[in-house]
């Protein structure tokens, strides 16, 4: 039961006006007109509205309190977090030497009539890093790896896959240097032998060797038609990317892998036969973050007096990796730099000794705050943490500001780049959209916060005490769910959705979390949950569906506008984050009727009349669409998502 909060002064403005009037037969007793039609009436009316302004702002006081509560039991509104991009920088023209793009290089968005541009800041550097063919080989179906560079090099065409061409049968690229998130054009040069394949959808898969074994690459662009003429292949190399030794060299190999087909592809007939092959990187990729880096601000001189708060020239701070260093110098001015103290940031002074040279960031204020001394009940005075002394100077470095939902561009927005960097092009590009800006919280959102986080108390007890430490965490993540044990299944899992567009179709790839972030939150539950418990933090299981339907549309509507809206209703209805009945999130082990599908779609604007709905459970992976159902199935912490719905509206 929560207390009630209290007024300090009920009245209400009606309550107010019936006192005016009692006072009114008192003292003036000749005033016998009390309707409200009154000259009189009308001024004690407004006096009592006036009062009972003064009244509201006075009932206000309570949750003013509230507040100055919450803050002094460390409960504060989060600050916002920023988005993550990857951005592709362009050389002018394929290097010599590695060409390194350093850590917070800007790039940003176009300004669009009175907007500021969106800005992104690199958070590592990038080594563009220049390489040619140096090994050529092929892998037939039994596995066996055949040497074709010497053919290469006689400029002795080559079949690189058997007739007809067989899955996992394979090209083998050797590069003369590792190239880890790099950009990497390959000119292949063959001949129009590859029959029966669609060129626009060769079965086709481009990947890289790396300290995991292979895994894909993005493919940006195929000018071959799946090695059918030739053409310029760019490939986006993953961030692994190392040497190894394959047919008989070492290099960095890239392969070209024959997939099997999937519904609707055509396969090879006869194998592409290979002329010559060149290589070279021509740019690279870099993680980005939506927030402007300062690198050094002086802060001050320090009084030597407990818990001093030195404000920060800009705000909001963002809580990212890496974290904001303080240093302190003597009192006494010196030239060398190596006498500047690096103090360590923490979260709580709770557990700092005196002599600990620690300090605490209000990262939405933008303030440095240093340990209070409180007193004892014997009296005496502790410090909690170090303070600085009478005289010495402060500085702060590497911080980050900015964040928030402005930065959830969409791809290809980032397009500008701001800062200098010799032998690159000025435009730079996004592929994917930026994930995971959020706004700071709200004080109504902190207030409903408040009360779970008293009762969790910074510790993982209950399945419910997970999911808001992971939230306190992780702000940024979508949705945060906390599987409770089972016989079968001693572990408690915490399953992450990150948060993705709700108003778009989203990939399987865009509700992955990231190994950040699932890392960053289990490092955070590590020390808080109970000793002896066996908490995995995990991606929950997604199961894609795809819905093949046919509808009419009114006779005032055009097919294709309907056509339009209903794909986004299905799209947003099959949603983890906004779908399901309820429009919260698809619920986990919910299953998928045909029927609940035709009543979506008949409630979109235009549709007369849903004449077919057909369900298919779809391999969001692969592209493989199963056997048509009338209901679909889900596992207890599974989630589905649209995938390619295809949907015909006829007038």
């Amino acid at each position: 039961m929560s207390l009630p909060i209290p007024r300090l002064d009920d009245r209400s403005f009606q309550d107010l006006v019936d006192d005016a009037k009692r006072l009114v037969q008192q003292r003036c007793p000749t005033w016998t007109d009390h309707n409200v039609s009154d000259p009189g009436v009308t001024l004690l009316e407004l006096f009592a509205w006036m009062t009972d302004i003064v009244l509201y702002r006075l009932n206000r006081v309570p949750d003013r309190l509230y507040l100055k509560f919450l803050e002094l039991v460390g409960i504060v509104p989060f600050p916002p977090t920023a988005a993550r991009v990857d951005v592709t920088f362009r050389l002018t023209a394929p290097r010599p030497a590695t060409v390194t793009v350093a850590a917070g290089t800007q790039a940003a968005t176009r300004r669009i009539h009175d907007s500021d541009p969106v800005v992104f800041t690199t958070v590592e550097p990038l080594d563009i890093v220049p390489c040619e063919l140096a090994a050529l080989g092929t892998v037939d179906a039994a596995g066996q790896t055949i040497d074709r560079t010497t053919e290469l090099e006689r400029s002795q065409p080559f079949l690189c896959f058997s007739t007809p061409p067989a899955p996992d049968e394979c090209l083998l690229i050797g590069l003369s240097a590792a190239t880890p998130r790099c950009l990497v054009a390959l000119r292949i040069d063959c001949e129009i032998q590859g029959h029966g394949v669609d060129p626009r959808w060769p079965p086709l898969s481009w990947e890289a060797w790396t300290e995991d074994g292979w895994l894909p690459c993005e493919l940006e662009r195929d000018d071959t038609g799946g090695l059918n003429v030739a053409g310029d292949v760019l490939l986006h190399v993953p961030a692994g990317h190392v040497r190894t030794l394959l047919a008989g060299s070492l290099a960095g190999w890239l392969r070209c892998r024959i997939t099997p087909t999937a519904v609707g592809q055509e396969p090879y007939s006869d194998s592409p036969r290979i002329v010559s092959i060149t290589a070279h990187t021509i740019g690279g990729t870099a993680t980005a973050v939506h927030a402007a880096v300062i690198e050094s601000e002086e802060l001050g001189v320090s009084s030597g007096v407990a818990g001093q708060r030195f404000p920060l020239a800009h705000r909001p701070v963002v809580p990212d990796q890496p974290e904001p260093v303080l240093e302190v110098s003597p009192a006494e001015p010196v030239d060398a730099d190596d006498t500047w103290q690096e103090w360590r940031l923490v979260d709580t002074f709770a557990a700092s000794e005196p002599g600990d040279r620690v300090f605490r960031l209000d990262h939405l204020a933008g303030e440095v705050e240093f340990g209070p001394a409180v007193r004892q009940p014997d009296g005496t005075m502790r410090q909690f943490g170090a303070v600085p002394p009478n005289g010495a100077r402060l500085r702060v470095r590497g911080y980050r500001v900015g964040g928030g939902a402005a930065g959830n561009v969409a791809a290809h927005l980032v397009t500008v780049l701001k800062s200098s960097v010799p032998y690159l092009r000025g435009e730079v590009d996004n592929r994917q959209q930026a994930l995971g800006g959020v706004d700071g919280e709200t004080i109504a959102e902190m207030r409903a916060r408040a009360p779970l986080a008293l009762r969790a108390r910074d510790r993982a007890v209950t399945a419910a005490d997970c999911e808001q430490l992971a939230r306190q965490a992780a702000p940024e993540v979508g949705r945060v769910t906390c599987l409770p044990v089972t016989v079968d299944d001693p572990a408690l899992r915490l399953l992450v959705v990150p948060r993705v567009p709700t108003d778009t179709p989203v990939s399987f790839a865009d509700l992955v979390p990231s190994p950040e972030l699932l890392s960053s939150i289990a490092s955070y539950l590590e020390p808080r949950r109970i000793a002896g418990t066996r908490l995995l933090v995990v991606p929950p299981v997604y199961q894609a569906v795809t819905v093949v339907a046919t509808a009419r549309a009114h006779d005032r509507h055009r097919a294709g506008a309907v056509e339009t809206a209903a794909l986004a209703v299905l799209h947003r209805y099959l949603h983890p984050l906004a779908g399901g009945p309820d429009g919260t999130g698809w619920p986990y082990g919910r299953s998928v009727h045909v029927g609940e599908i035709y009543a979506v779609l008949q409630q979109v604007t235009g549709i007369e009349l849903v004449d077919d709905v057909k369900l298919f459970p779809a391999d969001a992976v692969t592209g493989r669409r199963g056997e048509p159902a009338r209901r679909i199935d889900v596992a207890p912490n599974a989630l589905v998502f649209g995938y390619q719905h295809v949907l015909k509206v006829e007038v």
